[in-house]
């Protein structure tokens, strides 16, 4: 409430100003000669003349008199205002001036992800390595994927999201950007039936599969396979996160169909067996979305540079 207040008073303090005033004062009290102001504001000499008429007018002030030899002295009230009034104008020049930096060596920013467990498993730990080692001042808050992606970003309560959208239509203002391709392996505990002989789709379909239902929605790139080809399976287990879905499996005779670099990260730990699918499963994409607030924004820039390395090396 305080810092609308004083937002409030200032806007009410210059709200009759003619800023382009200022400029002429600044270069008024620099000079001390009306046409050498003149000229450095791009103004012709009666301009400025009366330009610094409006400003004694405004300010109740001469603020410019004639001294010793006609040249202009400045009155105590403008005497006063010429350092803050400098100040103020470099102030606005540095804001105005070009792309703001992002030194990544030296930067004290956070950023904040949305992204599933895939994601996370997948380019967290290759992201946070070059955080160590290019920006250790930079923290990195991951949240859950939200149900409304595009509305989180447009608000500011994620600068970008990971993750895989199907058939998602992005409304106006979102970019997105493919990191990397992934396909899909069987996985079962090492000594499952399904490990005796080659996984055949009738035998695949006879087996109690896990699901990974991030949404808790029903439906995947298998079942519609599997619909494709007149077929069906039956579903005992639905989870809602990928990473638990190797441990489940590792206890039980269940069969899960999963992406690759999952199967493959728990293999050796959880004692797993890796089989090839008995049936095509197009390949999914998982990509980088932000939005357009964001898009200029030379940190956020550099951050999303670094999640598209880690992506074509995951390629």
């Amino acid at each position: 409430m305080v810092c609308i207040l004083i937002m409030q008073r200032v806007h009410d303090s210059l709200a009759g100003v003619d800023l382009n005033l200022l400029v002429v004062l600044d270069a008024l009290l620099a000079e001390r000669h009306v046409t050498r102001a003149a000229r450095r504001v791009g103004l012709t000499q009666p301009a400025a003349s009366h330009a610094l008429g409006r400003l004694r007018a405004l300010l109740g002030d001469p603020l410019l008199v004639r001294g010793a030899r006609g040249a202009l002295v400045p009155t105590p009230r403008a005497a006063a205002i010429a350092p803050a009034l400098r100040r103020a104008l470099d102030g606005v020049s540095e804001a105005l001036r070009g792309e703001p930096v992002f030194e990544p060596a030296t930067a004290r920013r956070s950023f904040r992800i949305g992204a599933g467990d895939y994601q996370e498993l997948v380019l967290l730990p290759g992201l946070m390595e070059q955080l160590a080692r290019e920006a250790p001042g930079i923290d990195l808050w991951v949240v859950q994927l939200p149900d409304d992606s595009a509305h989180a970003m447009a608000a500011g309560d994620v600068d970008l999201v990971l993750g895989v959208w199907r058939h998602a239509e992005w409304p106006a203002g979102i970019f997105q950007k493919p990191l990397f391709d992934e396909d899909f392996r069987c996985v079962v505990r090492a000594g499952h039936a399904a490990t005796a002989q080659r996984l055949t789709l009738p035998r695949y379909c006879e087996l109690s599969h896990l699901v990974v239902a991030p949404r808790g929605t029903p439906g995947s790139y298998v079942d519609e396979a599997l619909a494709r080809l007149g077929r069906s399976r039956r579903i005992a287990v639905r989870v809602p996160h990928f990473l638990i879905a190797p441990h489940v499996i590792a206890g039980s005779e269940l069969i899960a169909t999963l992406p690759t670099r999952i199967v493959r990260h728990h293999l050796e730990p959880l004692g797993l067996a890796m089989l090839p699918t008995p049936l095509d499963i197009p390949r999914f994409t998982v990509s980088m979305a932000w939005h357009e607030r964001a898009h200029h924004d030379p940190g956020q820039r550099w951050l999303r540079d670094r999640i598209a390395e880690l992506g074509k090396q995951r390629g």
